[in-house]
């Protein structure tokens, strides 16, 4: 009898983690996705936008 006590808890176990894996694929998507969108507004901010156009600038004159 206490074989199947523990054989229950462990069945239970694994029941109750399921969906974590999934869980925290989606946590980690949107935090993905936050970290793109504020990347994204820092590069479009106009002194980014300005060195990086500087440095592509630069590098093609020199270049040529």
């Amino acid at each position: 009898m206490r074989r199947r006590v523990g054989l229950g808890l462990a069945q239970l176990r694994r029941h109750s983690e399921a969906g974590m894996s999934t869980a925290e694929y989606a946590v980690g998507t949107i935090a993905a996705c936050a970290f793109a969108a504020l990347l994204l507004m820092v590069i479009k901010s106009g002194a980014v936008e300005g060195l990086v156009t500087t440095v592509i600038t630069t590098a093609l004159s020199v270049s040529l």
